[in-house]
């Protein structure tokens, strides 16, 4: 009758085979020299497997027990035991360190998300967050978040979490690729934009579809992804293919005029700049070029500089009803304008604000 064995006792630690010859040797009397005479192996390979920095190979064992009598069984059992001792500690030492890695990201959000199965275990975690990037292994996924194509508006009054920025960008690559859209046009989205500018007076109902159809037709896809923790992101731009980019937007800040200019602002990043190997940190967002740019972008295709400045010389008091016939006249929301002169210090902060629209997007 047998029995299954469930319980083994497994040392923590494990004797290279040199340290037991290195006593046999002592007990019994032989100088090393003598002993690499008689095996006919060099004092060097001697000292190596003494020292445990060379392994006992099967034709070295049979050398042994020719002059020891210690069977070569013994002696490669030992040598197995202790090489696979080490190998399961580096296994141990490896799993930890994916574990680890893991912990970085908003697992629980990625989980209410969908992106990662409810219930499981910790290695199957670190296997799903590779599937879920699309990488074979952590060091491919360092390289590729290291050189990751994208430019993104973040809140330059928090820190955020590289792991987390990852993830919401990768939610939003992952959407765009769900997606059947043709060849990036640099023209075509130029006239989508133009025909987008004028959905400002409407609802998210009506402009957030047709957006979306408009940028689909130029070639890019438009998706929004909801911040994740430790983000602080309002937008993104990159590019998920050869042909097709992708702008994420996640609604931080619910008013029509900060929505309005990170879209228009990731999308001059869409038709400004080539598809560079940079991330923008939100630290550093002024004063660096690429942003610079794009917020110029925004700021002019929204309300075009001659427009705006003629209003700013010809209004003396910029009052409630003086932004509203601009506005109506330029075919704009006037929450966007209000949002521009109080960038621009033409407005207090607090001044105008329910001329701004509050929305929210749902998926």
């Amino acid at each position: 009758m047998t029995k299954d064995i469930k319980f083994q006792y497994e040392p923590d630690y494990a004797v290279h085979p040199g340290e037991i010859l290195d006593e046999t040797l002592d007990a019994r009397g032989i100088s090393k020299s003598d002993f690499s005479e008689k095996t006919g192996l060099s004092k060097k390979q001697i000292s190596l497997i003494l020292n445990g920095k060379a392994p006992v190979t099967p034709e070295s064992a049979i050398k042994f027990e020719h002059i020891l009598g210690v069977k070569a069984s013994i002696w490669l059992n030992l040598n197995t035991n202790y090489q696979l001792f080490y190998a399961r500690e580096a296994e141990k030492k490896g799993i930890q360190k994916k574990i680890a890695w893991a912990k970085r990201f908003p697992i629980k959000e990625l989980t209410k998300r969908g992106c990662i199965e409810e219930g499981m275990s910790e290695t199957n975690i670190v296997k799903s967050l590779l599937e879920f990037f699309c990488v074979g292994s952590i060091s491919a996924w360092e390289k590729q978040f290291r050189h990751l194509s994208v430019q993104f508006r973040q809140s330059p009054s928090f820190e955020g979490s590289q792991e987390s920025t990852a993830a919401w960008l990768q939610i939003g690559q992952n959407t765009a690729r769900q997606m059947v859209i043709p060849v990036f046009n640099k023209g075509r989205i130029r006239d989508s934009l133009k025909k987008i500018r004028h959905l400002t007076h409407k609802g998210p109902d009506i402009f957030e579809p047709e957006m979306k159809k408009l940028c689909a037709n130029a070639g890019v896809a438009l998706v929004f992804v909801p911040e994740l923790k430790k983000t602080h992101l309002s937008g993104a731009a990159c590019w998920y293919s050869n042909n097709n980019a992708v702008i994420i937007m996640s609604l931080r800040h619910k008013s029509d005029d900060h929505f309005w200019f990170t879209f228009f602002h990731e999308a001059g990043h869409v038709i400004l700049h080539k598809k560079s190997k940079i991330i923008v940190d939100g630290k550093d967002l002024k004063g660096n070029k690429l942003e610079d740019e794009a917020n110029r972008f925004s700021a002019d295709f929204l309300i075009e500089p001659q427009d705006y400045n003629d209003f700013i010389l010809n209004t003396s008091r910029i009052t409630k009803q003086k932004v509203i016939e601009f506005a109506k006249r330029i075919n704009i929301a006037p929450g966007i304008v209000v949002g521009r002169l109080q960038k621009d210090g033409r407005l207090k902060y607090d001044w105008h604000n329910q001329l701004k629209r509050k929305f929210e997007l749902v998926e």
